[in-house]
């Protein structure tokens, strides 16, 4: 039996704000929601970039969006990043902004709580212990109902609803409920645990409930989507076809079709390769390598501090190749930056400790007066001067033990126009599936990582060039526009029914 499901078609292009609707609220074609909106308040002294004392955000998620919310009716709707603040919708550099209002308990027990300290240590294979809080969870459905009814409010009928991440996993479900002529994609940045994982969840069934309420639901990568739909089949009893999942009511009846697919996200190509060709950038990457005391080979490590990383088995393997021998101070210098990263989580802060520890003892073990083992950078740094550090580097290491994707490793070789250097990347990483010309490890083999490392160090200009190539030509391929268009066409497809 085949049934179609109807199409939404995509959401026009239009030349002004959409016209206020029913009870006064604006209405909108398309909305994307996410847990922060795609602005940060510009700090005391600064106009930001229209003089409205707001900026727009970095970030892959903001950069592939963003155009298509200024072509299209269309609002994002997220939290405004201060507790205890009312903000009315606004809108900045042409887009609509729909805040969502957070208090001071919402941000401690639905953010660094149940998201937090919940979800991303369970969903990133219990690489720290989950902590499970019914109080979390509860703050968890009272903001997830907070965001669902922004929407419901502001999206017009037949409106097509993306929304980001595993802060608001039971989103969709409370839209299909409150409004069913919306087309709802949802996208999970970060990794879906294996289902013997997901056990662990106590409210695992509400959460697939909440996920399934969408007509797609998108992952990094394709194990991903089959954990999902395992886990579908396990502790939902869905059945699974191929790509769709059926939704049953009561009566047994599918009531519903949710896809999951993968969708690997990707960066912005065009701004990351200008910023490379920009004679001041070049001449910044001359100047770190100068300041560091022009060693043969510069390796480099771009992370947030946390603990899915692997930052501190980057530098186990280093300490080991500089005890082994095979890597000199003086010769190799190893920059690491390790931007700030939910510093009121208590792991977050013995993580920094440990590191900080960690660094400390090399330096103090292999520093020279002239050099330094290791250029410890506990900042966040501007594009700029990550694009500068990309072409000062010849070995990029990206060693974590588990991520969705890794933009870094992508934005490192979109960097390399000269199709020099050399990539280290975890087995681990989502980008691991499309940058298989890469030199891949599993982080927890200390030896092979610095068999790994050793290799790159050493690698010849003809093979590294080739490899490179390859990255590159992938990457430039399939950019963060391809991904949010493929994401958007698939959304909009028609879905046909096969239970045969």
């Amino acid at each position: 039996m085949q049934t179609p499901v109807q199409e939404k078609p995509t959401a026009p292009a239009t030349s002004g704000a959409a016209e206020p609707g029913h009870g006064g609220e604006t209405k909108y074609d398309f909305m994307v929601v996410s847990n922060r909106l795609p602005v940060d308040r510009c700090a005391p002294g600064e106009s930001g970039d229209d003089g409205s004392g707001w900026r727009r955000s970095p970030g892959g998620l903001v950069t592939a969006l963003a155009p298509m919310m200024t072509k299209t009716d269309g609002a994002w709707v997220g939290w405004h990043g201060a507790p205890d603040e009312t903000v009315k919708p606004f809108s900045h550099g042409g887009m609509d902004l729909v805040p969502v209002q957070l208090s001071t308990d919402d941000v401690e027990l639905y953010y660094e709580g149940f998201s937090n300290a919940t979800l991303w240590p369970l969903y990133h294979d219990v690489i720290a212990p989950p902590e499970f809080h019914r109080t979390w969870w509860d703050a968890y459905r009272k903001v997830n109902r907070r965001f669902a009814d922004a929407v419901v409010r502001h999206a017009d009928e037949g409106a097509t609803v993306w929304v980001q991440d595993y802060q608001l996993q039971l989103v969709p479900r409370m839209l299909r409920e409150a409004r069913p002529d919306l087309r709802i994609g949802f996208f999970n940045h970060i990794p879906f645990p294996p289902p013997e994982i997901f056990a662990q969840l106590p409210w695992r069934q509400a959460i697939i409930d909440g996920l399934l309420g969408a007509d797609l639901v998108g992952f990094q990568r394709t194990s991903d989507a089959g954990n999902f739909m395992r886990s579908a089949r396990r502790f939902l009893g869905a059945s699974v076809k191929q790509q769709q999942v059926h939704v049953k009511g009561h009566d047994g009846e599918v009531t519903h079709i949710a896809r999951a697919q993968a969708f690997p996200i990707s960066i912005d190509v065009r701004q990351i390769s200008e910023l490379a060709a920009k004679p001041e950038i070049v001449e910044r990457a001359r100047q770190i390598r100068q300041d560091l005391g022009n060693p043969k080979t510069i390796l480099l490590g771009v992370d947030r501090l946390d603990y899915t990383k692997g930052i501190r088995h980057r530098l186990k393997a280093f300490e080991e190749l500089l005890a082994d021998g095979k890597l000199s101070v003086g010769d190799a210098t190893l920059i690491q930056v390790a931007s700030p990263s939910r510093e009121r989580v208590e792991q977050y802060r013995l993580l920094r400790e440990e590191v900080e520890g960690t660094v400390g003892h090399i330096n103090g073990t292999y520093d020279t007066i002239e050099n330094t083992a290791v250029r410890y950078l506990h900042h966040s740094y501007p594009v700029e001067e990550m694009v500068a550090l990309y072409l000062a580097a010849d070995v990029m290491l990206v060693t974590a033990l588990r991520d969705g994707m890794n933009l870094v490793a992508k934005e490192y070789v979109t960097a390399r126009t000269n199709n020099d250097g050399a990539l280290v990347l975890s087995e681990f990483a989502g980008a691991a599936d499309q940058l298989k010309q890469a030199l891949l490890m599993n982080p927890h083999d200390i030896d092979g990582l610095k068999g790994a490392i050793m290799r790159a160090v050493e690698m010849q200009p003809r093979e590294a060039g080739r490899r490179m190539r390859a990255m590159r030509k992938q990457i430039l391929e399939h950019d963060v526009d391809h991904w949010s268009a493929d994401f958007l066409h698939a959304l909009n497809q028609k879905v046909v029914r096969d239970d045969s």
